[in-house]
């Protein structure tokens, strides 16, 4: 039945995505068409309920801001995926997926990137927070897929903290926006959850890098848990809780230049996750060679075993890390 609507919602979608795609590049993108992070340009509105929230139904997608000067984050711990990708000058940015459960805010939220478009169509009907996106992406977003809901869509949704300077401060109250969480069975991603498969290798620390921003994940014997540690500081949130999932993967992708720059000039990488390749898998203190298949943006992530057989990950939070191929 999902694989039957994510084939329904492609063919209605794809039109309009295309159409966004060729109007973009029509228009370009120069240097001085920088990234804004304070929610301009209007983007379209979520279904609403009664009571004016989103419906439930959809995962909550957020984007976390991940420079030195955001941390310690807020809600991190409590989302069931997060992904990792890289951003202008070799710099990370998150994106948080909720599905589970809402924790009562998270942040702080930051711009979108083109990438994050494909990414979250495994997906169905997600809804994006976020602060801003280069003003020739707007219209991509506007026409994906998806509830876009940038700070000036719902009121109330979104605040401005005083622990952090601006642009670092801004927060989003999920409750506020969608209402109730949706459950586990929104995530649509692909991924399997059950016994470990059969061999692998003792694994006590893995460290991912980027051109300026480093991953670590170290394996805590007693909690069962990988430890996250993000350019050398170990991740705790605001709250003090330790964000430790229980499955870490390293997916292998093509990261190449966009037709976006930031403010000065920088590119904007394009982290392809449409397609296939290698992926170690990280969990029970152990590390396995992977394969990953998503033949096109309407499905989900598929991983599996060397030797064919389905990946399963571990019950949990799983944190995904596009490293480049």
């Amino acid at each position: 039945m999902r694989q039957l609507a994510r084939m329904r919602r492609g063919a209605m979608t794809a039109a309009l995505l295309a159409a966004a795609v060729t109007g973009s590049l029509l228009t370009g993108c120069t240097a001085g068409g920088g990234a804004t992070d304070d929610g301009r340009g209007r983007t379209q509105g979520p279904t609403e309920g009664n009571d004016g929230t989103t419906k439930s139904g959809s995962v909550l997608a957020v984007k976390i801001d991940n420079v030195r000067a955001a941390r310690p984050q807020t809600g991190l711990d409590a989302a069931d995926v997060v992904y990792a990708e890289q951003v202008e000058g070799g710099l990370s940015r998150l994106m948080a997926v909720y599905a589970s459960r809402f924790p009562k805010v998270v942040g702080p939220v930051r711009s979108a990137r083109e990438s994050d478009l494909e990414l979250l169509r495994q997906f169905d009907e997600p809804t994006l927070a976020f602060s801003g996106a280069q003003h020739k992406l707007l219209p991509l977003i506007d026409r994906a897929p998806l509830h876009a809901q940038p700070p000036e869509s719902v009121s109330g949704a979104y605040y401005r903290g005083t622990d952090k300077p601006a642009p670092h401060n801004l927060y989003l109250r999920p409750q506020r926006l969608m209402g109730s969480a949706p459950g586990s069975a929104a995530l649509t991603a692909g991924f399997h959850f059950g016994q470990a498969p059969t061999g692998g290798s003792p694994e006590t620390s893995r460290t991912v890098r980027f051109p300026a921003a480093r991953f670590t994940f170290t394996w805590s014997g007693s909690r069962q848990r990988w430890l996250v540690n993000m350019d050398g500081t170990p991740t705790v949130t605001t709250d003090g809780k330790t964000v430790a999932p229980a499955t870490v993967v390293v997916q292998y992708v093509k990261v190449r230049a966009s037709q976006f720059h930031d403010v000065l000039g920088n590119n904007t990488p394009y982290t392809e996750t449409v397609g296939s390749g290698k992926a170690k898998v990280l969990r029970d203190g152990r590390v396995f060679d992977a394969n990953w298949a998503r033949p096109s943006a309407t499905d989900g992530t598929e991983f599996t075993t060397t030797g064919g057989a389905p990946m399963n990950f571990a019950q949990g939070q799983v944190w995904v890390v596009f490293a480049k191929a």
